[in-house]
């Protein structure tokens, strides 16, 4: 977990599990996974359990950490909080209690704004009538592609008070894009070694829609070889739209 984040959507990181397992296309290049190796070799003891080489790697496999749960407690200024940067809440092997934990937890320090991000939408929709949604989590899927366009009927069908997706790495267009009771859209492209190219058009595509549906969007990068080394322009301006909720208009 970190008091601090250089992902522009985001201000901190929290991260109660570690690790994950390959699931989609967009999983090919998991900075995390990269991240977690890098970890291991120094030592950090959240990143000494590896997983299964077929779908993991050194340092990253499922693992939960029931003393994280109190780290919220003690950031005493507000902040929009990313959940399990570096893993994934609704993996199969994370149990609906401690999930539960984590949503109280959530729950207890109302004075944050909490990001969860999942790539597993099916768990999601089958376990959100079973925990309490409090109004500060902002719940949303990754779609980086038509392939995985399904997450989005799941989410809509989740009562958080923002449902949002996340269109990174962006691998394709998303034709046929439905944003009914969605409020917030991030895209980006993919970066680090072997990073795959992202066509403008895809782009510019899902801004339209957001543009006709009325749902704030959120350009992150172009990508290349480097996060920033496409910068963040598109059609000569940065677009950094944020839902518009009650916390948001205060801050």
């Amino acid at each position: 977990m970190s008091d601090r984040s250089t992902i522009e959507w985001t201000e901190a990181t929290w991260n109660p599990t570690t690790g994950c397992d390959r699931l989609s296309d967009g999983c090919d290049n998991c900075y995390a996974l990269t991240l977690a190796k890098r970890l291991k070799a120094m030592g950090s003891a959240k990143y000494q359990n590896d997983g299964d080489p077929r779908t993991s790697g050194p340092g990253f496999g499922l693992t939960i950490h029931p003393d994280a749960l109190s780290v919220p407690y003690g950031w005493r200024a507000p902040r929009t909080v990313f959940v399990n940067s570096m893993s994934d809440l609704f993996h199969a092997r994370v149990p609906l209690d401690f999930v539960r934990q984590v949503f109280e937890v959530m729950a207890g320090t109302p004075q944050h704004t909490y990001q969860v991000l999942t790539k597993r939408a099916r768990r999601l929709r089958q376990v959100a009538g079973k925990l309490e949604w409090p109004p500060n989590v902002w719940m949303g899927v990754s779609v980086e592609s038509a392939r995985e366009l399904e997450r989005v009927d799941d989410l809509r069908q989740v009562p958080a008070t923002v449902r949002f997706l996340s269109c990174e790495p962006l691998l394709g267009p998303l034709g046929g894009l439905d944003l009914s009771g969605i409020d917030w859209v991030i895209a980006g492209g993919e970066s680090g070694v072997g990073h795959r190219p992202l066509d403008p058009a895809w782009v510019a595509d899902i801004r339209d829609v957001c543009a006709e549906a009325g749902v704030a969007f959120f350009f992150k990068q172009w990508g290349g070889r480097t996060p920033k080394a496409g910068g963040r322009m598109l059609d000569g301006q940065t677009w950094d739209q944020l839902p518009l909720t009650d916390a948001v208009r205060a801050h």
